[in-house]
């Protein structure tokens, strides 16, 4: 459904993903895991087309079920279906909970949906309904990620890019965040997630792939990789 081929991207002059390469099926969960810094949100804005691939010996190419979109704008790939969901900290603050999610219906087809998709959203987060006219800014750390996830849904994609769903997050609330996750998955749609937090993660991917220092070190099935020597010692402290 998705792919990643040789992917080199830099800041400036310096480089910070070097030939990285993943591919998601259809209805997966895959997951790519590594420090903070190694490159993983950098792949992710690529992808979403706010960043662009570096000229290099290999090619770089992105594709979305065999159409490369590599060199489309951001709004023409979410018109295609992917959509991105962001820290919380992105959100517009001063915008009600209501409008926020709103603004996710830009394109066409999601607006012609767009109740359709508030009453799907609401029926997934209550607690977003109960503060539809609070603006952003008051929600809590854990609200304002229900309202990240719940803006990307609204765009109607069938590739959602997850970027760090549990920074932030009070420990009580990584676990619920993750079952969201799946559920989301559970309803047909596939998910290309980006995160720190290994055992969360791995439970619920499909597959898996480790990033450390721009480079794809490790692939995986997610069981399979909790069982990881080198995942244990680097990730979980075992």
């Amino acid at each position: 459904m998705f792919k990643i081929k040789d992917l080199n991207v830099a800041y400036g002059h310096v480089q910070v993903l070097w030939d990285v390469s993943i591919e998601v099926g259809q209805g997966e969960i895959v997951s790519v895991l590594g420090p903070n810094g190694a490159g993983k949100s950098t792949m992710l804005q690529t992808a979403l087309g706010l960043l662009h691939p570096m000229k290099s010996a290999n090619e770089s190419t992105i594709t979305y079920r065999d159409e490369r979109i590599d060199h489309m704008a951001p709004e023409e790939i979410v018109r295609r279906g992917i959509a991105l969901v962001t820290e919380a900290k992105h959100l517009f603050t001063e915008m009600s909970v209501l409008d926020n999610l709103k603004m996710g219906a830009y394109i066409e087809r999601a607006r012609r949906k767009r109740e359709e998709s508030l009453t799907k959203v609401f029926g997934l987060f209550p607690r977003l309904e109960e503060r539809k006219d609070k603006r952003a800014r008051t929600l809590s750390g854990g609200e304002r990620q229900m309202l990240a996830i719940g803006r990307a849904l609204m765009s109607i994609p069938d590739l959602l890019l997850i970027d760090e769903p549990s920074i932030g997050l009070q420990p009580t609330l990584i676990s619920k965040t993750f079952d969201i996750i799946k559920g989301i998955r559970d309803q047909g749609v596939t998910i290309l997630m980006v995160e720190q937090n290994v055992f969360f993660t791995l439970e619920i991917s499909d597959r898996a792939y480790v990033m450390e220092n721009g480079k794809i070190v490790m692939e995986g099935r997610g069981q399979d990789l909790l069982g990881d020597d080198h995942i244990k010692k680097a990730y979980l402290a075992m």
